[in-house]
This record gives C-alpha cells, sequence and structure tokens, in this order.
C-alpha cells in the first residue's frame, strides 16, 4: 500500500468558543475535510462507498473513543505522531460528495501554533492522510477499497514546491506491516539526500531525486 495524502482546496472555518466552563477559551476548525467522486488536485478519484465504509469504520475507532488525532504540517508517514499533535477530530459526517469535520484543537504545543494562527486571521487548510492501492482508470488514479485513513485531516497551508515534492516522494513508497508495525520499503535514502544537500545542492539534488520517483511509479 502506498502513502496518500489529499490537500482539500476548501480553507476550513475557525469556532472560537468564549468560555469553557473552566473560564477558557476553547478553538475548533469546521468544513469539508474529505471529497468523494470527484477528481482532486492529485488526480485522484475516492469512489463514495470506499470512502463511506471508511469513515464509518474511522468514526467507531477513532472518533467515538477520543483518539482521531491530527498534526501540524505534512507528516512523511502513515503514523500519527503524538508529539506532534495539534488537534482531535469531533465529527465527521457525510453531506453529498463531502464530508464535513469538526475538530477541536488541542493545548500541545503545536495546539497552540494553531491558536496564535487563528487568533492572528491566518487561513488554514486541511489534509487527509493514509494507506491505499491505486488503480489507473480513464485517466485518474481510483483509490481501491483497502484504504486505511491515519487521519481525515492534518492542519496545513497549501503546500509549497519543496514540501509538495517530498511529500510526492513520500506517496511512491511502498508500506507494510512487520509485527504489527508499519514500515516503508523505500525512499530512506532520497529522504536523506534531501535532508543533508548543501543549499548550493538544493535544486540539483531535487532534480535528481524527482527523476528517481518518476521511474519508480
Amino acid at each position: 500500500m502506498k502513502l496518500i495524502s489529499e490537500f482539500n482546496d476548501y480553507a476550513v472555518e475557525p469556532v472560537i468558543v468564549e468560555e469553557n466552563e473552566k473560564g477558557e477559551k476553547e478553538y475548533f476548525i469546521e468544513g469539508v475535510f474529505m471529497q468523494a467522486d470527484i477528481k482532486n488536485r492529485n488526480g485522484r478519484i475516492y469512489p463514495k462507498q470506499v470512502m463511506k465504509n471508511e469513515v464509518e469504520r474511522y468514526k467507531k475507532d477513532f472518533i467515538e473513543k477520543a483518539r482521531a488525532f491530527g498534526e501540524l504540517g505534512h507528516p512523511d508517514g502513515p503514523t500519527i505522531n503524538l508529539d506532534k499533535v495539534s488537534h482531535m477530530i469531533t465529527k465527521l459526517e457525510e453531506d453529498g460528495s463531502n464530508f464535513m469535520g469538526r475538530a477541536k484543537i488541542l493545548t500541545t504545543p503545536n495546539g497552540q501554533i494553531v491558536r496564535n494562527l487563528i487568533n492572528d486571521g491566518a487561513k488554514l487548510g486541511v489534509s487527509s492522510r493514509g494507506l491505499g492501492s491505486l488503480e489507473q482508470r480513464g485517466g485518474a488514479q481510483v483509490v481501491k477499497d483497502d484504504f486505511q485513513l491515519a487521519t481525515a485531516a492534518d492542519i496545513v497551508a497549501d503546500p509549497s514546491a519543496p514540501e509538495a515534492f517530498v511529500e510526492g516522494i513520500m506517496e511512491g513508497v511502498e508500506w507494510y506491516y512487520d509485527s504489527g508495525i508499519l514500515k516503508m520499503k523505500d525512499a530512506e535514502q532520497m529522504r536523506d539526500e534531501m535532508r543533508k544537500a548543501k543549499s548550493s545542492k538544493l535544486e540539483e539534488t531535487k532534480l535528481n531525486l524527482w527523476k528517481k520517483f518518476v521511474e519508480n511509479l
């Protein structure tokens, strides 16, 4: 299975509850988290039934048990890193081809960053992250029914070129389970090369890595 990340073109709306029972502000984001039956900017289509089935599992196993977390930024793997968590998804409901979500911004270090961004008027987006197989059909990659959500929403800005490139590399990695732990089969060397590249050689390194990535698609 491959890592599949989708940036949503719709900005999410911040909701600030002025005071909870402790007299503290609570922060939420809500809006379109995922879309089905539409070819997205990455050329992928999530069949409605595939997404609906996985959302129901995700709600039962994660949202209803208060463990549906998301991170700030673009994680490069399918696992949730608790030290980077910024929010907890509390709602995910079907609305036509859209799946509308709501997430509570936590008081973790990354959650505080999100709160500050909201206070300063920043526009935020969300990106879903999961594992699945893809099938080429009529000019689009169709997500197959083995799709598994890692999170319905990481909090992101519209990805810049370097972030999108790194995300592209990670999406080319095959993931597998080894004694219950997710591991990747390749691309570790590519990641190391990107991180170690000197600024003067960064563009050349990117180009070479991109060529390798495309050749292995």
